[in-house]
């Protein structure tokens, strides 16, 4: 009798497939508020890598971290029409506090531009003020109706940024910025997933804004992914909490705004992206743990793993030391395996006696013997091909499971088929779009012909990329 497989087949139920390796792999569980989740440590310890690369590409950015209220007084967001709109059916509201009913019910943060802009329009008096850079590390609430564990949560974790500028060229090009060498430049060289940079149609743009740029990831299912989001806001809240500056000319100018943001939804990316009928595959330069040095069994396998670890360490790498030999070996293998750390080495008595170790590599897989005193030398050169192994394959799947099309028709049936479709927006157009969500099936972004982002909805040779989403 064939032994059951530890997790459902993608090809056989994917959505199953990925609650079972976030369940296997220990990276979270659901929360007792439905729609809420638990993070557990190893899957925290994902999120704590993305927070470090792109905390690190912010600053980069010349933008400052700061904190803002979870609670907001539900007047502000009913400044700005569009806005309020936009986010009404997932808003949490308090109405009670201290055992009694508040004077003006408070919102919980759902996004933050509307608190930040109270502080803004303080804060901004002069052009010599200006560009405000600020961003905040925090957590999110707006009540959800689908939930899916790290995809569609009630509460969530983020970064928002938010600025305010003299011009709207200076927001334009900040925004763009953030959308290209922060964002695009972690998901691309950090994450291993090849995001495509458009921008929205004005049907899917954020609530208050007047542009808005996204980054999309294929799914190992052929769906698509908001991986994140840069927004131009215009004068729009500015105009609403009157954010205004002296210019240099002695005049009364309005603040050009920008908001951005990406979320622990990231790490849900990362599954569909790289996971296999195996579990998880982490890329080498996300990895909290680049390699586990496993001890099989025996005193001396022991000692020498933490004398391998101490070297790799040395040598740069993120190094757990498995030492754990009152548990199965075989348990531990498929453990790791499940959490998708890039290399195990695995030291046993015949090792020691020949000076080797074996090699196992997770996202290529297959398994070789190396001289343990080769590690420190041979294991960056091998997590680096790893590396681009995972980014080529993301590649390779969004390209081969793109049709270019020319009828409405033929793009529903790609999408629904389990793939992405390119399509003239001139030819699709928002009545088209209309139909399309029908389907559910979604105009994803727009691009230029030549994959770059396009300077209008409506510029010449702008394609759409059609996709079912999650």
């Amino acid at each position: 009798m064939a032994k059951a497989p530890v997790l459902t087949p993608q090809a056989e139920d994917f959505p199953r497939w990925y609650q079972d390796l976030i369940n296997k792999a220990e990276l979270a569980d659901n929360g007792p508020v439905r729609g809420t989740m638990v993070i557990r440590p190893y899957g925290y310890g994902l999120w704590e890598r993305m927070q470090q690369e792109m905390d690190a590409r912010i600053k980069d950015a010349g933008a400052q971290n700061a904190y803002f209220p979870l609670f907001i007084p539900q007047s502000y967001l009913t400044r700005e029409a569009e806005h309020v709109e936009g986010f009404a059916p997932e808003l949490a509201v308090v109405t009670h506090g201290g055992g009694k009913e508040l004077e003006e019910p408070v919102v919980v943060r759902p996004t933050s531009e509307t608190i930040i802009n109270e502080y803004f329009s303080k804060w901004v008096q002069s052009y010599r003020d200006l560009p405000l850079l600020i961003n905040q590390w925090a957590n999110v609430v707006r009540w959800e109706m689908r939930p899916r564990v790290f995809l569609r949560t009630t509460e969530f974790l983020w970064q928002e940024g938010h600025t305010a500028h003299a011009t709207y060229e200076d927001a334009r090009d900040y925004a763009a910025h953030i959308h290209k060498n922060v964002y695009a430049d972690f998901m691309t060289n950090v994450l291993g997933i090849d995001v495509v940079l458009g921008r929205k149609t004005p049907r899917e743009r954020f609530a208050g804004a007047i542009n808005t740029l996204t980054l999309e990831g294929m799914m190992g299912d052929g769906k698509a992914l908001q991986m994140g989001t840069s927004h131009e806001l215009g004068t729009n809240f500015s105009k609403a909490f009157n954010t205004t500056y002296l210019s240099k000319d002695g005049k009364q100018e309005l603040a050009w705004q920008t908001s951005w943001g990406t979320s622990t939804r990231m790490v849900g990316g990362l599954i569909m992206s790289h996971g296999d009928d195996n579990g998880l595959r982490v890329p080498p330069r996300l990895a909290a743990v680049q390699v586990v040095v496993m001890a099989i069994k025996g005193d001396e396998a022991v000692a020498k793993v933490r004398e391998i670890g101490d070297r790799l360490r040395a040598a740069g790498l993120r190094v757990h030391i498995d030492d754990r030999t009152d548990t199965p070996f075989g348990r531990r293998a498929v453990d790791w395996e499940l959490k998708g750390v890039p290399v195990r080495i695995e030291v046993g008595p015949r090792d020691l006696e020949a000076g080797t170790a074996m090699l196992a590599r997770r996202i290529p897989g297959g398994k070789e013997s190396v001289r343990i005193g080769s590690l420190a030398d041979l294991l960056p050169t091998v997590l680096e091909e790893d590396q681009a192994q995972l980014l080529e394959e993301s590649r390779e799947r969004r390209e081969s499971r793109t049709s270019e099309v020319t009828t409405i028709e033929d793009a529903a049936e790609a999408a629904v088929a389990g793939g992405w479709a390119r399509i003239p927006w001139s030819t699709l157009g928002q009545e088209g779009e209309a139909k399309l969500a029908e389907q559910a099936v979604s105009v994803r972004c727009l691009v230029a012909e030549d994959g770059s982002v396009p300077d209008a909805d409506d510029a010449p040779g702008t394609v759409a990329i059609v996709a079912r989403a999650y």
